[in-house]
């Protein structure tokens, strides 16, 4: 068997120089944490899409929202779509991070189950939900216009963002609640240095190319839910 063991002397080896090491994200240094302070974005405005067939697209725009929330800015998650299942507990550990997370918070308008599943649920209530979480979102964009320097970490959302993620509302899209002209209206009309995140939609959305800065795929290769497995308390709630 092959002895993989470094026998590499220290002294062999080329340390890094102060050039080297002050091009690195720490340069050099131990990356520390320090207390969160209310602070405002310099580079914060573009539109950002997250779809696919995948798992990860709201755990990726989560966690943006924490990274964004760590740096002191103001970031709020409004869900469509995602009102529970006999699969998931009411209780979900996202939202028990985000609760104590200052600087992060979140709504939900989602109906319990999903639209055109049959799984019981009120196909007509999931698309009087979807419409009041769009109402929801313009109500939400237009208080983060005009929003300056840095906010309150406590303030309610009401009060303006600095980051908006608007989860599956690409997907309510995809299952005809919301129309295409809906999304890009919120788009058109957010202010210039609102960050805007949309996630959801397992097909393309092209009408969203032109407006958006960042469009992710989240394709899926494998995954246990096909072989029957259901949704897991830490993993996927």
């Amino acid at each position: 068997m092959t002895d993989h063991t470094d026998t590499t002397d220290d002294t062999d080896r080329t340390e890094a120089t102060d050039d080297q090491l002050a091009q690195t994200p720490g340069k050099g240094r131990n990356p520390t944490p320090t207390r969160i302070e209310a602070a405002e974005p310099e580079e914060f405005g573009l539109v950002q899409a997250w779809w696919g067939d995948g798992k990860g697209k709201t755990t990726a725009a989560m966690g943006m929202g924490f990274r964004a929330a760590g740096h002191g800015y103001r970031v709020h998650m409004l869900q469509f779509m995602k009102g529970g299942a006999s699969s998931v507990e009411d209780t979900r550990g996202e939202y028990n991070a985000i609760d104590q997370f200052p600087g992060f918070s979140y709504e939900n308008t989602g109906h319990y189950g999903w639209h055109g599943r049959l799984d019981g649920s009120d196909d007509d209530e999931h698309t009087a939900k979807a419409r009041a979480g769009l109402e929801r979102a313009r109500e939400l964009i237009e208080a983060a216009t005009g929003v300056e320097g840095a906010l309150t970490l406590d303030a309610p959302a009401d009060d303006g963002v600095h980051m908006l993620i608007l989860d599956e509302a690409l997907y309510a899209v995809d299952q005809g609640l919301l129309e295409e002209s809906d999304i890009l209206g919120l788009v058109e009309s957010k202010p210039d240095d609102l960050e805007l995140v949309l996630t959801g939609s397992h097909t393309k959305p092209d009408y969203l190319y032109e407006h958006a800065d960042l469009v992710t795929q989240v394709a899926k290769e494998k995954h246990p839910i096909d072989a029957g497995q259901r949704a897991r308390k830490g993993t996927e709630y």
